[in-house]
């Protein structure tokens, strides 16, 4: 059971496949071989796993009587088969709500969702002519073993709540109210200095949602600009190209506005380009309608759909061009020459530097966007929060990773969003803790790039006393179909699995529990372990679940699957897990 205060897919081909086996089945026996084989097929063909990974282990009485007999029947065959499939914490769980220790009547299984699903009775009937594969059980109105795990395996017993597959917040609150996915050196898709850039960098980030993108624009040869890093070895990628995919995938994922951080370094004659370029190619979707002095805070996201908006430098009233730095806190100009025309796209993200928060409270507008290198945010939400907190909910501020993470590492996102930053820019090409934690959080909303910060970070006078306010419990109960980590062949074939469970949120609700390890058994592992959560700010809070397999030489990963709290569905909920890169690994789960 999951989080109390808020078993295998398998199960659905099963009369499938017997039927096909019944009808190429040869008379009343089948020989052991052949019967080994067909029993072989039908677990890869259901799960994607060899004979191997525990059913021995798991089933020896039943493998002794069957290897001890050259010839079984087809009714031998298929009792052994169901057994085989049978998920015992299933079980146990129908028993204890049967009233004849069999299935689930009407009546069973309406105490069954209201009491741990949270859902009605009028939701019970459906369930059974949805779930039920036997016609006898859908005209009695009955739930059997197989159409109750037909029914927890299903996407209707997700531990993430469907609400949120679409968007779900209120998207017409001022921009700098919502964090915004977004991502550092798009055109990077390894390391910071010498790895290689790929046009693929933007279409991955815009594909994941990504609504922020940062590209570095330089002199190139024959008069057209290039995309790189300045003073490395990576390669250049044509900064018309880039434009070309941008504007090509910028709103396949999400209809809301794209932000693009143009970082220039070009000279006055190739900014012309520059500029002809994001005109031409861009269009009308490039917003350049200016600010209204007067507007306290910036357009929402529902009225800035599908517009791009460029992050950039912008010439002050009256400047000839030779102040190309933004400069409305009156310091020393940097002598950069900025055309005016290439300016004049820059509207509603016009970037300033930033010098302290009272100077920034004084004369920062709110179209005005300060960039802050990682190592400065995390001292400044570590010794002024509240001020910090007081500036984000004016203003939008951009994170981005230290200069030292030239591996491409990511920092912990978490640690700015607790102070209301907006753009906290992540190297979306590096796999890992940081990048589960941004993509699970993004999803809240649809996926849509835009999630709407805590009500604490956006009222004016508001109040955050530390007080327990929530308590969660949560279950781990099983697992499915846990593959040996790829590339792992310190041990034999089969997984020692355990799970960690994470709570990732402001520093006083992160914790971690582990369960104990369940020794060659990737097939089944049964846990059966609770744990209880003390969390403050929910709002903020994520749930990670990391399936490991025990190995003396070095715990190697398996799965992982991070959600926001608030996406939880309580209830006895599956869990599909992803792999390094997010993507879902076939059959493989979590039974909570």
């Amino acid at each position: 059971m999951v989080f109390n205060s808020h078993l295998r897919r398998s199960f659905n081909h099963i009369p499938e496949v017997l039927g096909s086996m019944e009808s190429d089945w040869p008379g009343s026996t089948l020989p052991l071989s052949r019967r080994l084989l067909e029993l072989q097929r039908v677990r890869e063909r259901m799960c994607g796993l060899s004979l191997d990974n525990g059913a021995e282990a798991k089933y020896p009485k039943e493998n002794k009587r069957l290897i001890g007999s050259e010839r079984v029947n087809k009714q031998e065959f298929t009792e052994v088969f169901h057994d085989f499939c049978t998920r015992p914490e299933i079980y146990f769980l129908l028993v204890q709500f049967s009233s004849n220790k069999e299935f689930l009547d009407t009546k069973d299984l309406m105490r069954f969702l209201e009491a741990e699903q949270g859902m009605t009775q009028e939701t019970s009937l459906k369930l059974i002519q949805s779930h039920e594969p036997s016609e006898e059980g859908r005209q009695h109105g009955y739930l059997s073993l197989d159409g109750f795990t037909s029914y927890l395996t299903s996407a209707e017993c997700h531990l993430f709540d469907s609400e949120h597959d679409t968007v779900c917040q209120d998207m017409m609150q001022p921009l700098s109210h919502y964090y915004i996915s977004s991502s550092h050196n798009t055109y990077l898709i390894e390391d910071q200095f010498r790895g290689p850039s790929d046009i693929s960098g933007y279409i991955r980030a815009l594909r994941m949602g990504c609504r922020c993108v940062e590209v570095d624009v330089w002199d190139g040869p024959d008069e057209e600009p290039v995309v790189c890093t300045g003073n490395t070895l990576s390669p250049t990628l044509s900064f018309r190209c880039v434009l070309e995919a941008i504007g090509r995938f910028a709103f396949v994922t999400s209809d809301y506005p794209l932000i693009i951080c143009i970082e220039n370094h070009c000279s006055y004659r190739q900014q012309k380009v520059m500029c002809q370029h994001l005109v031409g190619i861009l269009g009308d979707r490039l917003y350049t309608n200016p600010p209204d002095e007067e507007d306290s805070y910036l357009p929402s996201p529902h009225a800035l759909r599908h517009r791009i908006l460029l992050k950039g430098k912008k010439l002050g009233p009256g400047s000839d061009g030779k102040d190309g730095e933004p400069n409305p806190l009156h310091l020393p100009p940097k002598h950069f020459q900025l055309l005016k025309e290439l300016s004049d796209l820059v509207t509603l993200c016009r970037s300033v530097s930033f010098i302290d928060f009272p100077t920034s409270s004084e004369s920062q507008k709110s179209w005005e966007l300060c960039s802050f290198q990682e190592c400065l945010a995390l001292r400044l939400a570590s010794e002024n929060p509240g001020d910090f907190v007081n500036h984000n909910k004016h203003f939008l501020s951009r994170v981005y990773p230290s200069p030292m993470r030239i591996d491409s590492s990511n920092m912990n996102p978490q640690d700015l969003w607790k102070c209301g930053c907006q753009i906290v820019s992540m190297n979306f090409q590096t796999a890992g803790l940081m990048m589960d934690l941004n993509t699970a959080w993004f999803r809240q909303n649809g996926n849509c790039g835009y999630v709407l910060r805590p009500a604490i970070m956006r009222q004016e006078v508001s109040y955050f006393i530390l007080s327990a306010i929530y308590f969660g419990e949560c279950s781990v109960i099983s697992g499915q179909n846990l593959p040996k980590p790829r590339g792992s062949g310190a041990k034999g074939d089969v997984v020692d699995p355990y799970v960690y469970v994470e709570i990732h949120g402001i520093p006083v609700d992160c914790a971690e529990r582990r369960t104990r390890t369940v020794t060659q058994n990737g097939d089944n592992p049964i846990f059966d372990e609770s744990f209880e959560f003390q969390i403050n700010l929910p709002e903020l809070a994520m749930v990670r679940f990391v399936v490991l397999d025990d190995d003396f030489i070095g715990d190697e990963f398996i799965g992982q699957y991070t959600i926001p709290l608030e996406c939880l569905q309580s209830g006895y909920r599956h869990v599909p897990l992803h792999d390094f890169n997010w993507y879902y690994i076939s059959c493989n789960t979590l039974c909570l």
